[in-house]
């Protein structure tokens, strides 16, 4: 037979154990002497065991061994009753959770640091990221999974909240650059803007391309052009010193800006969400005018 915790019986239990006494625990839950003694005795019915051992000439009051495996859940119980009350009777409404999805190589310190940044300014609001490819961040959206996205897309690729150029780059090894037929190419995963753009790229060229590495992150497309693995595209601020960016001269002129867009489904967006969006296109324009003073040439 299965017993539900009677919190104020509970609550006498341990007030009978913590004080040594039916009198000091009375005091304790403003309760009589004798009230207190008829919760312990439903108590130790419903329970169907002794819970505690009274010593009469004493006074004194010492648990049963049944007594002391229950005054160890009961104070468990009794604490996480008391943070329930008191998370659930805070004054004003629970933080709003606002859902965002941010790209799988989008800048990962730094959009830790921005997002606490929100967190500080908006403490009324909860933020639940996730992180993805662009093409699998707009699935989400659609789907009502998120509210808000920030994805890598072609320039003017539909609407947006704000927008942001980025400007793209060649890097790899030159001697694979101008020596190699097919050129090797390392890549992100099929859909990603990154990885379209390198292989129009090439083929415009004139040459054959193979995939020679591919990766979910951009780590590892990082570590396979400084490693000489393949050649690759990837946004200016993703360029890791060891990396060497090409140009016209090993075959490879300038490739035209991607853009990094903040999306939603709807333009009426909830108070909470359009708060993270305000503080995004804010906090994003001045991230995005602050690199540019660190671009290559």
């Amino acid at each position: 037979m299965t017993f539900g915790f009677d919190l104020d019986l509970l609550r006498t239990f341990a007030a009978v154990v913590e004080t040594g006494g039916f009198t000091r625990a009375a005091d304790r839950v403003n309760l009589t002497q004798s009230t207190v003694s008829q919760q312990i005795k439903k108590l130790e019915t419903n329970l169907g065991h002794a819970l505690l051992i009274r010593d009469r000439p004493t006074g004194s009051i010492r648990t049963t061994e049944e007594g002391e495996v229950l005054m160890s859940y009961a104070r468990r119980i009794l604490t996480v009753s008391a943070e329930a009350s008191q998370a659930l009777g805070r004054s004003g409404p629970l933080p709003k959770t606002v859902r965002l999805g941010v790209p799988e190589d989008f800048a990962g310190q730094r959009m830790i640091d921005l997002l606490s940044g929100f967190s500080r300014t908006s403490p009324g609001a909860r933020l639940d990221t996730v992180s993805g490819w662009s093409f699998e961040l707009r699935r989400l959206l659609h789907a009502g999974e998120i509210d808000l996205a920030l994805v890598k897309r072609e320039p003017g690729d539909g609407a947006c909240i704000a927008k942001w150029e980025e400007r793209l780059v060649w890097v790899g090894d030159p001697v694979l650059a101008t020596g190699s037929d097919p050129v090797p190419l390392a890549v992100f995963p099929a859909g990603c803007i990154y990885r379209e753009r390198v292989i129009r790229a090439v083929e415009r060229s004139g040459r054959t391309w193979r995939i020679a590495f591919s990766s979910q992150g951009l780590m590892g497309v990082q570590a396979a052009v400084a490693s000489g693995l393949g050649l690759s595209l990837l946004p200016i601020d993703a360029v890791l010193p060891e990396h060497h960016v090409l140009g016209s001269s090993d075959g490879f002129p300038p490739e035209s800006s991607s853009e990094l867009a903040l999306i939603a489904m709807t333009k009426k967006l909830e108070p909470t969400v359009r708060e993270l969006a305000d503080f995004l296109e804010a906090n994003l324009t001045l991230l995005h005018l602050s690199g540019r003073s660190h671009e290559i040439g």
